[in-house]
């Protein structure tokens, strides 16, 4: 079977998880959790890093830390993996859901705006959403497969209605917005380190900011929120949320080969779209403009979308379906969902993805091609 996005452990990886066992530096304090959240700080040009046991809970604390808490609402895009959501369901806040733009499959700005011009208004620092008067608290950017939203104007609607960003940058490790990285254009950031990722620790998450204040907030909470350093006492609600060292080892290692894994990416994206480009009616993901994308996680849209994943899956080259849209979903179908045309259904209807893995080599490249060739 070819892997659909498979992990590459080719490098330090064995070697530094020895040595976490050899001196039994395993939990959650370690050197190598301090080594992955600077280099995570450097990598993304953030001031701070601060590592977390997923992506999920990385997303969580950071809404905390935005102060988002109860019967608030969070504007999301309606297209993303529903890890998304769910850490605003944590918090007791409420998505409102945006439509995706159907040419790069992110938040589609235009309806935001409108939206928020015509429901809202603003009383204090707060946006208050006029049919209920409840908070408008947030906006969560989700970086789909890695491309971006037009982050500049992101921001200027972020500004004129009191919205703290907060990044669903999950997907984009090694992505940029105009030279700047994902994660760094909020007050906080979110990466994953799941399996299927660019780089992977097993399971892990980061968060990152310029705010020492959130940083040193985030490691508290995700601590347990112990206050000190002797006793067992504890000043607020907490949370069992750090990465461990022998996983942020794997993390060392991995990021010691992000430059040459987004290299392959790019290389499996460029033959993928010049091949499969102009067979049948496949199209791609179009990258919003000023956006350097790393190319995690190869998607192409095809009214054959199921006869496609079907062919692919049996011939053993793993292929999947785009995300259910949140709307969707029996725990979100009654959230507040802002479309005009439903583009969300649409990619989700049409788009699959392909074998993209690091380590995939290039005759296994070939036979995706061949057998989605042979569809049409």
């Amino acid at each position: 079977m070819t892997l659909l996005s498979a992990p590459n452990i080719s490098g330090n990886e064995w070697k530094y998880v020895k040595e976490c066992l050899d001196t039994a530096w395993v939990s959650s304090v370690g050197a190598y959790v301090d080594r992955f959240e600077e280099m995570m700080a450097a990598y993304t040009g953030c001031k701070y890093a601060v590592a977390t046991s997923s992506g999920t809970t990385a997303l969580h604390i950071s809404l905390l830390l935005a102060g988002v808490t109860r019967n608030d609402y969070v504007l999301v895009p309606n297209i993303t993996f529903v890890a998304s959501l769910n850490s605003i369901a944590y918090t007791g806040a409420s998505p409102i859901l945006i439509d995706i733009d159907k040419h790069t499959w992110q938040m589609d700005l235009d309806l935001l705006d409108n939206y928020l011009k015509s429901n809202t208004t603003i009383e204090g620092d707060s946006c208050i959403h006029l049919k209920d008067k409840r908070i408008i608290r947030a906006i969560m950017p989700v970086h789909v497969l890695g491309n971006m939203v037009d982050m500049d104007r992101l921001k200027k609607i972020a500004q004129t209605f009191k919205l703290v960003i907060v990044e669903d940058a999950t997907e984009a490790l090694g992505s940029y917005y105009k030279g700047k990285h994902s994660g760094s254009f909020g007050s906080l950031g979110c990466f994953s380190f799941n399996g299927n990722k660019l780089i992977t620790t097993g399971g892990g998450g980061m968060i990152v900011t310029d705010s020492e204040e959130f940083a040193k907030k985030a490691k508290h909470l995700t601590t347990q929120a112990k206050s000190d350093p002797f006793e067992y006492r504890h000043d607020e609600i907490g949370y069992n949320y750090r990465l461990v060292n022998i996983l942020a080892a794997i993390g060392v290692a991995q990021m010691e080969q992000l430059p040459d894994f987004i290299l392959r990416k790019k290389e499996i994206d460029s033959t993928y779209r010049s091949r499969l480009g102009g067979m049948g009616d496949i199209s791609f993901q179009q990258v919003t403009p000023g956006v350097n994308p790393n190319c995690w996680l190869f998607t192409c849209k095809s009214g054959k979308q199921k006869v496609l994943l079907q062919t692919l899956n049996e011939n053993k080259l793993q292929s999947r379906p785009f995300w259910v849209p949140m709307n969707q979903l029996p725990m979100f179908v009654k959230d507040i969902y802002i479309s005009e045309n439903d583009f969300s259904n649409t990619i989700y209807s049409e788009c699959l993805s392909i074998p993209c893995s690091t380590n995939i080599d290039d005759g296994e490249v070939e036979a995706v091609i061949d057998v989605i060739k042979k569809c049409f």
